[in-house]
């Protein structure tokens, strides 16, 4: 008997250590993160650091924004890097700049054209943080929350938040889960379910920025990226929707076969779409056969570091963002600053501005509906 109470023990110290989820006695360390140092509290509701780890993938997660904070990956030579810009603590969080870094996204990704919409003859009114736009679900989206820990384990946290009718201006009582699980693949998946009980505009995504050489290495731009998109959204100088996709044959965002991401931005003072975008950040519409099927969607990888990323998901349209806005008033978890065109985003996605765009898919979900899609992170060493 005295035998299995030790070993129950042990068993339950060494998943303390390893999961850094509970306050520990003495302060742990999570890579170079310090788990006290996401234990704080935020609008009443108590935040920490989560670690999940399988194969050669290590990654941190925060309950608030539900955000992605670190993630170790493998080089050629098998030296870990960490490939997520993020901060050392919840503070650095709340004080920083740019507020989507790692975070889950909603009610709805990306821009809703002056914070408008109307919905079954009613006409609803959103904040404007981009001005003149309505982004990523308002000041007080998803990514400022703080999501409640359904459960959590070595390699998989599950998150759950409960958005009430009229947050941020949407209707109805949105309930949402998000799980994120590290496989033996290597692969980070991303499960998002969503329930309501009125109809709402609903479009949710996570906005890592990444660079593969690791946080503190330099510009993206010799970065390889394919895309498997043949279309993209064109916008206007606010980056809302035209209202068409039009080709990307022959134009600067054209990654169907892979390309270093500075080639061609040579011509961000002649290419109309550069420089409404400052650069790349624009929703590319995947190449899909069937609606809902999961595809690959665009692959990166870094030359330097030998290190892989594919990018897979069953939404229809992935924004690439290459870090135009980044001005170095941030510093990151490592001590250096986050600078211009040294992170990008890929994040899956409906289309921008859908809610005002009857000829995109739709993003309306009904009661006794489920909003249920995955997307999937996969980390390899380029051969």
């Amino acid at each position: 008997m005295k035998r299995i109470k030790l070993s129950i023990l042990l068993i339950s110290f060494s998943f303390l250590i390893f999961s850094c989820n509970q306050k520990p006695a003495e302060p742990l360390t999570c890579g170079n993160l310090k788990a006290e140092d996401f234990q704080s509290t935020v609008d009443g509701k108590a935040t920490n650091l989560y670690v999940l780890q399988n194969g050669d993938i290590t990654t941190a997660i925060t309950n608030y924004g539900g955000r992605i904070v670190s993630l170790l990956a493998p080089d050629k030579n098998g030296t870990p890097g960490d490939v997520v810009l993020g901060f050392k603590s919840i503070d650095d969080y709340l004080n920083a700049n740019e507020v989507f870094h790692g975070a889950l996204i909603g009610r709805v990704g990306n821009r809703i054209a002056k914070g408008k919409f109307t919905l079954d003859g009613v006409e609803y009114t959103l904040p404007i943080n981009n001005d003149p736009n309505h982004l990523h679900g308002g000041p007080k989206g998803f990514h400022n929350q703080v999501w409640d820990v359904k459960s959590a384990n070595d390699t998989s946290i599950v998150l759950s938040y409960l958005s009430k009718d009229g947050e941020m201006g949407y209707p109805g009582n949105l309930s949402v889960e998000v799980k994120y699980t590290l496989n033996s693949k290597n692969e980070l998946l991303i499960n998002y379910l969503a329930t309501t009980d009125k109809s709402t505009p609903v479009n949710l995504t996570n906005h890592a920025f990444f660079n593969l050489r690791g946080e503190e290495k330099g510009s993206i731009n010799e970065h390889l990226l394919t895309i498997n998109a043949d279309l993209l959204t064109a916008v206007d100088s606010t980056l809302i929707p035209l209202g068409e996709n039009v080709s990307v044959e022959g134009t600067p965002f054209d990654f169907r076969t892979a390309k270093a991401i500075g080639k061609d931005l040579v011509y961000e003072k002649e290419n109309q779409q550069l420089i409404n975008g400052l650069g790349y950040d624009h929703n590319f519409v995947l190449n899909k056969e069937k609606a809902g099927e999961m595809t690959l969607a665009a692959t990166v990888v870094e030359p330097v570091s030998g290190r892989k990323m594919e990018v897979f998901t069953e939404e229809p349209a992935l924004q690439f963002y290459g870090g135009n806005f980044m001005d170095g008033s941030d510093t990151g978890k490592y001590g250096e600053t986050f600078d211009f065109r040294e992170s990008f985003a890929l994040e899956t996605q409906h289309l921008p501005d859908s809610p005002n765009q009857p000829q995109f898919p739709g993003i309306i979900l009904n009661p006794g509906q489920e909003y249920k899609t995955m997307s999937i992170y996969k980390f390899s060493i380029q051969k």
